[in-house]
């Protein structure tokens, strides 16, 4: 295990900024860059919309290496929407931070399964999401960065 993903709490001001303005991912990836959707951007910039759901993870150093989201999408399920620091991406971190996510939901919270959504075309996040035991669900289009787009649902019970 590295030390990329150490500490949990609130997102600040400053780390959701710093998402939201800062980070850039390559190629066909700048689609989850948060200046792409609108909706997306408003919320993470937004300490009302954001509410107490958005959380930062820090490396043993302090600093921002990933966020996640948790909205209940029922008593016992909920949706999880993630990003990891560009700097990280497609170096084999992405068990280590789903593994911190479903702890925290376990120790944290009484959500029972976990849900997300991916676009299709990003088998590098499918990969990790099938190892991590996420089992797809659903397909369906959704209206993304101005357009329709084809996302995979899918869903894993908390601490299987």
């Amino acid at each position: 295990m590295s030390n990329n993903f150490e500490v949990i709490e609130k997102l600040t001001q400053p780390n959701a900024e710093q998402i939201a303005n800062l980070w850039h991912y390559q190629g066909e990836y700048s689609f989850y860059d948060m200046k792409n959707d609108l909706e997306d951007y408003e919320e993470i910039m937004s300490p009302e919309k954001r509410g107490d759901k958005y959380f930062q993870i820090l490396n043993n150093r302090g600093e921002l290496t990933a966020f996640f989201c948790i909205e209940a999408n029922s008593e016992i399920s909920a949706e999880i929407g993630l990003g990891m620091a560009p700097t990280l991406v497609g170096q084999g971190h992405g068990s280590e931070l789903m593994e911190k996510i479903e702890n925290f939901l376990k120790e944290k919270t009484s959500f029972e399964s976990m849900l997300l959504s991916v676009a299709t075309f990003n088998q590098r996040a499918l990969k990790v999401y099938n190892r991590a035991g996420f089992t797809i669900v659903n397909e369906r289009k959704q209206n993304s960065n101005g357009a329709i787009f084809d996302f995979y649902e899918l869903i894993k019970k908390v601490g299987d």
